[in-house]
């Protein structure tokens, strides 16, 4: 497997520098079959210590086995995931996540209940309304009293600790969430690009991702056949 390499240029408000890791304590509680339209995944359940909120594992396969795990750490959008909203790619990206695990017969979808890039539903409602008033979604948060990204990624450790995962293929766009991942020990193998479902009303939000936030929103060139350059 090749080393991850990131290629592209970030200035320096947008370098994905990553906090030191505070340690979380999640306690393991029970697992069920979950069947999906693309394969049959175990559900497994997790409770964070801090603020009792319940945060799921979706697994596919043998993935303690020591080889890198395709895998998705994705933070809960109540209105993308499960309301259909064309807003955010959110509920694509989760979809084309677990069709890419259940294609590979193998891999984990960490499932974070940390709505809102961490400011939660109701702050994500009015962020919106922010962002409706011409406020891109950066701005929107900062104007609520809010960091751009509230999320704390250190409950990730616990959970692949749970199933003896140290090396990914992680599915994302976002560098922030590769150095995150990078901090808590986990090795990152490779990136996976999830590049789904650009629209008309989610095209200032993914140009300010990529502009205020440095999410890698270009697909990388194919691979050249040999022979050529």
């Amino acid at each position: 497997m090749m080393a991850l390499t990131l290629s592209i240029q970030i200035d320096n408000a947008m370098q994905p520098v990553a906090e030191t890791p505070v340690k979380e304590e999640l306690d393991y509680v029970t697992s069920c079959a979950l069947p999906t339209p693309w394969a049959q995944f175990t559900l497994h359940a997790f409770v964070e210590h801090a603020t009792g909120k319940e945060h799921l594992a979706m697994v596919l396969g043998d993935i303690g086995d020591g080889q890198p795990v395709l895998a998705r750490v994705h933070s809960e959008c109540l209105t993308g995931d499960v309301l259909y909203s064309q807003r955010c790619d959110c509920g694509a990206q989760l979809e084309g996540a677990l069709r890419k695990v259940a294609a590979e017969g193998r891999g984990v979808v960490l499932y974070l209940r940390q709505e809102g890039r961490g400011i939660g539903l109701i702050n994500k409602m009015r962020a919106y309304r922010l962002q409706e008033a011409g406020f891109d979604t950066v701005q929107a948060n900062e104007q609520l009293g809010f960091k751009a990204d509230q999320r704390n990624y250190a409950l990730v450790e616990p959970m692949l600790k749970q199933f003896n995962v140290t090396s990914l293929r992680l599915m994302t766009n976002n560098p922030r969430k590769i150095a995150a991942m990078e901090a808590l020990g986990v090795t990152v193998a490779e990136r996976v690009p999830l590049l789904v479902n650009r629209n008309k009303f989610n095209q200032h939000y993914l140009n300010t991702k990529a502009a205020k936030l440095g999410h890698m929103m270009t697909p990388p060139p194919p691979a050249a056949e040999d022979g050529e350059l």
